[in-house]
């Protein structure tokens, strides 16, 4: 089991006070916090290192180039992945399934065909599909959801039939934290021989990433999520399936000959990643990459359970508190999100901030989902590996100090 006290100390922001009150953060499901490693990466690749990449001969240039190229070899290490030129990098998960919407969606998807979403998807693994499928004049299709937020793939075969071409679906939800029944769905669409596709932005955040057993055509995911830097993004793809898609972005490195009238495109990576990239930011997101890998996914995977499983016992000990996800432990990653009885979720969070506990409150870029549940949002509490009991007691604290607070409201 690994120390969350010590892994504390690795994280400046943590020591820091919010409202005057120590920090407790519990929305790492948003955007995680940065170790000291991360940081000084970041900080000495601009003291230090900096230069632009694959193009220039000198010593500078081409060392920023080594740490670069390092990084996405390490990145794919870690999710699994055959080599590092199946790893592409963007801005985030959002730009990488935007990327593959408008690659092989476009090249691929025709009049009447079918694309299959769930109904818990977040807003970026919807709405490039929404624009796709209005674009193509195709038909969009949506894997349900049982009363404890898992797949409900009772009809899955009428659902992926063979006028599907393309399945995207999330690995876990950043809502509920539920994780997917993903296995049989990704057998299903190969099975009618469409291509499928993970958002796993939460996923290969918590839980351990073999992007070759999944199967998967595609899998999306965000630095940010994962200790390393914003503005950096992965799409992992199979290589004959990546070999085939055309450039997305048209502009420098991306290019093999141009002329005025023409270009030749280079080979991957470097045909999907034009322009300079986000240097220093994926160089640091190694040490984010080593760092996971030090602690052990695994590892991290209990520790979030052990906090959840505190945490869900604390919660249902209290009277009008409403929790949304499976009551499976086993099913479930380091969310939960809840809604306290007669108090709007804004409000809750905006209380609990004055007691320096950060939590994320509203539809949590789900809105379809909200709409299923009938609410308006919720309250969410996410972990990591630095969260501690004690976080937990703070936000139960707090929970029963704006119950306590609208109990009077309510009586005046």
């Amino acid at each position: 089991m690994i120390d969350p006290y010590r892994i504390k100390t690795d994280f400046p922001i943590l020591k820091t006070k919010m409202n005057g009150e120590p920090l407790v953060f519990l929305d790492s499901a948003a955007s995680s916090q940065k170790p000291f490693q991360v940081i000084d990466a970041l900080e000495k690749y601009y003291r230090e290192e900096n230069a632009n990449i694959h193009r220039g001969v000198y010593y500078l240039s081409q060392y920023a180039t080594e740490l670069y190229e390092k990084s996405r070899l390490r990145i794919s290490q870690f999710i699994g992945a055959k080599c590092a030129k199946v790893v592409i990098f963007t801005r985030n998960a959002t730009e990488s399934i935007n990327l593959v919407a408008q690659t092989w969606g476009r090249e691929n998807i025709g009049r009447g065909d079918v694309i299959v979403l769930s109904e818990v998807e977040h807003h970026s693994n919807l709405v490039p599909w929404q624009m796709l499928a209005k674009e193509k004049h195709a038909v969009l299709r949506f894997i349900p959801l049982r009363e404890d937020t898992q797949f409900d793939l009772e009809n899955l075969n009428e659902i992926i039939d063979h006028r599907v071409k393309f399945v995207s679906i999330s690995q876990m939800s950043n809502v509920t934290g539920t994780i997917h029944n993903i296995k049989p769905v990704i057998q299903r669409a190969h099975e009618v021989g469409a291509l499928c596709m993970l958002d796993g932005a939460q996923g290969v955040s918590h839980i351990p990433i073999d992007v070759q057993e999944l199967d998967v055509d595609f899998y999306a995911f965000s630095a940010h999520k994962m200790l390393g830097p914003t503005g950096v993004g992965v799409l992992y793809g199979k290589e004959e399936i990546l070999e085939r898609l055309p450039p997305w972005m048209g502009g420098g490195d991306m290019i093999s000959d141009v002329s005025l009238e023409r270009s030749t495109y280079a080979d991957l990576p470097a045909r999907l990643e034009a322009g300079t990239p986000h240097i220093s930011g994926v160089i640091a997101f190694k040490e984010a990459i080593e760092y996971l890998s030090a602690l052990g996914m695994e590892n991290i995977h209990r520790h979030e359970m052990m906090l959840t499983e505190y945490a869900l016992e604390r919660l249902n000990s209290m009277s009008g508190i409403t929790i949304y996800g499976t009551g499976n432990l086993e099913e479930r990653g380091g969310v939960i999100s809840f809604n306290v009885d007669g108090v709007h979720a804004h409000d809750v969070g905006s209380i609990l901030d004055e007691k320096g506990i950060a939590i994320r409150v509203g539809h949590h870029c789900a809105q379809p989902f909200m709409k299923k549940l009938q609410i308006a949002g919720t309250c969410r509490a996410s972990f990591y590996m630095y969260n501690t009991r004690e976080d937990i007691d703070a936000l139960i604290e707090g929970i029963r100090q704006v119950k306590e607070i609208f109990s009077r409201v309510v009586k005046r």
